[in-house]
């Protein structure tokens, strides 16, 4: 009897522990955070929620100790899970397109979390796809979906992710992280070997990431501002300026969106290929959220599926947007609770 009495206090014990955590998707502009808790056996409950410019921060540190201070816990979390841009290093990990060096165990000790953890950007956003509603998509290609296939998942933002899935025998999703967005960029016509050519005189490497991202446009709107030698612009502008003037149908910028949408098409296109993935080819990022009049347009999936000889392929493979901005975060939460 008195061992069952001290096992059903042992049990009370963990029934009444809550697992704390901060889940952090780190982009090159934008960062989201997460705080979070587990009671045992019970759905997970938000605690604390916000968005900083990562701009705003000299480090991740700064960063996360401002997050915390503005959430107003007493005690600090169990467990930190960062999903950053870069390829991971051990604990150590140097951004992409962000002057950041995020070191784990330094993370640990300065913020007192036990357990840090770090996972690639798009692994995450990867894991993201797993707890998505029909209502968190746009259909861009129905396609032929097979349950269980691979799947792959790209976005571009401040720089151009990409990360591929795979289900195991339990049919679970593995995710596995790529630096594709990194491989040497290839146009697709005339126009955009002009590009090339014009963006080589700049670049010694000019990869996808050069032309599919939010400074690859800014880039792309240089590059038709001298083709338009007519139109004349006192100054260059932002993606987002870009936008907003593509938006207001101002030649350059139209010209510019709808250029780079071409681009991101031949992109998910080379992806079809690449993976055969009848699991889903997914596009996140918030250049797809704020693109995505260009992107569910006929021609996307007109020219994505331009492939020559294997252009059924590319048409038999279902093609998603996602509109749900919190997607890298809450992969981070899937891996970190998993």
């Amino acid at each position: 009897m008195r061992r069952m009495a001290q096992w059903q206090d042992s049990r009370n014990l963990l029934e009444t522990k809550i697992l704390s955590m901060i889940a952090g998707d780190i982009g090159g502009t934008q960062s989201r955070l997460l705080w979070v808790a587990r009671p045992f056996l019970q759905p997970l409950q938000t605690l604390f929620e916000r968005n900083y410019e990562s701009a705003g921060f000299a480090d991740a540190s700064a960063l996360l100790r401002q997050f915390m201070s503005d959430a107003q816990r007493e005690t600090p979390p169990d467990l930190l899970c960062l999903a950053l841009p870069g390829p991971l290093n051990q604990r150590r990990v140097e951004l992409t397109n962000l002057n950041w060096t995020v070191d784990a165990d330094a993370i640990a000790g300065e913020l007192h979390i036990a357990d840090v953890r770090f996972v690639n950007d798009f692994q995450a956003a990867a894991a993201g796809v797993d707890v998505l509603q029909k209502s968190d998509m746009l259909v861009l290609n129905p396609g032929l979906m097979r349950p269980g296939a691979t799947r792959v998942i790209t976005g571009a933002g401040t720089g151009l992710g990409l990360a591929w899935m795979q289900a195991g025998l339990n049919g679970n999703y593995r995710t596995f992280a790529t630096e594709g967005g990194h491989i040497d960029f290839a146009p697709a016509n005339a126009l955009q070997s002009d590009l090339l050519h014009w963006l080589r005189q700049t670049y010694a490497h000019v990869s996808w990431e050069r032309v599919l991202s939010g400074h690859g446009l800014e880039a792309l709107y240089e590059f038709n501002r001298e083709r338009h030698r007519g139109h004349t612009v006192e100054f260059p502008l932002n993606a987002a300026q870009i936008h907003a003037a593509a938006l207001r149908q101002e030649t350059v910028a139209c010209d510019t969106v709808q250029l780079f949408a071409d681009i991101y098409a031949a992109w998910a296109g080379n992806l079809a290929l690449l993976y055969r993935p009848q699991g889903g080819l997914y596009i996140a990022g918030g250049m797809a959220i704020h693109l995505q009049s260009w992107l569910t347009a006929e021609r996307f999936t007109r020219l994505a599926s331009e492939k020559g000889r294997m252009s059924d392929v590319v048409r038999n493979i279902p093609m998603y947007l996602i509109t749900e901005p919190r997607l890298g975060v809450l992969g981070a939460v899937r891996i970190a609770m998993s």
